[in-house]
């Protein structure tokens, strides 16, 4: 077996200060997103999604994110697949953003909620016809006895759907992710990375001058 344990290499494109570090995680996140984007990363939005299931048993898979905003982390997938049966029994839930060449990672730990079926039909409208078509073709994570059988099931569905607008798929849907903490991460030389976590906390106070505040972000620096 090759030895793998010399491969290595410092890391400094770059910092994370404290003072330089919005109030809001969503802000930084919508940041390094952006930053990852101009940078022409391979799949910007891709993220690995960690589920576990009814035995303690922990999976992860590639999946793309499609949308955040304050309220967390959006994607969709087929609601038979293997990810998505493991939410409905554990929807506590992990995402990983590894924007290696920035030398950068995003770890989010929350919570799975179902989306509306309005939210999801919305965005399934603006998928390419030939991956709606491919949403009812795959029963998603179930064993298949051959590629050749995906393949013509998907030509049975594209002759059925060749007039009109491919329908969504009763068993196609999608989650918010909502955070309970999100992780930065930024490489640093000699492996004295910066890493700082958001923790929400949920403000229950209603003060009579103040407006409500949904939730509040604690911010901690974490060792390397």
């Amino acid at each position: 077996m090759p030895d793998l344990s010399d491969i290595r290499r410092e890391y400094l494109k770059g910092g994370l200060r404290r003072a330089d570090l919005p109030a809001n995680p969503m802000d930084l996140f919508a940041q390094w997103m952006t930053q990852a984007r101009d940078a022409e990363l391979s799949d910007p939005t891709a993220m690995c999604v960690a589920t576990v299931d009814d035995q303690g048993q922990p999976f992860q898979r590639i999946v793309l994110l499609k949308r955040f905003d304050e309220n967390g982390f959006v994607f969709f997938t087929n609601l038979g697949s293997r990810k998505a049966q493991q939410i409905a029994v554990n929807n506590k839930v992990s995402l990983l953003f590894p924007w290696h060449p920035l030398e950068r990672q995003v770890a989010v730990l929350g919570e799975a909620q179902a989306l509306s079926t309005a939210e999801v039909i919305k965005y399934f409208m603006t998928r390419p016809k030939d991956s709606q078509i491919a949403a009812w073709v795959s029963q998603q994570s179930s064993k298949l006895s051959a590629r050749q059988v995906l393949e013509g099931k998907f030509l049975e569905m594209k002759a059925k759907f060749a007039q009109g607008e491919v329908p969504l798929p009763h068993f196609w849907g999608g989650y918010l992710i909502k955070p309970s903490s999100i992780e930065f991460w930024q490489g640093g030389e000699h492996r004295l990375h910066d890493r700082f976590i958001y923790t929400r906390r949920e403000n229950d106070t209603h003060g009579d001058r103040q407006p409500a505040v949904p939730c509040v972000w604690e911010l901690d620096r974490l060792a390397p």
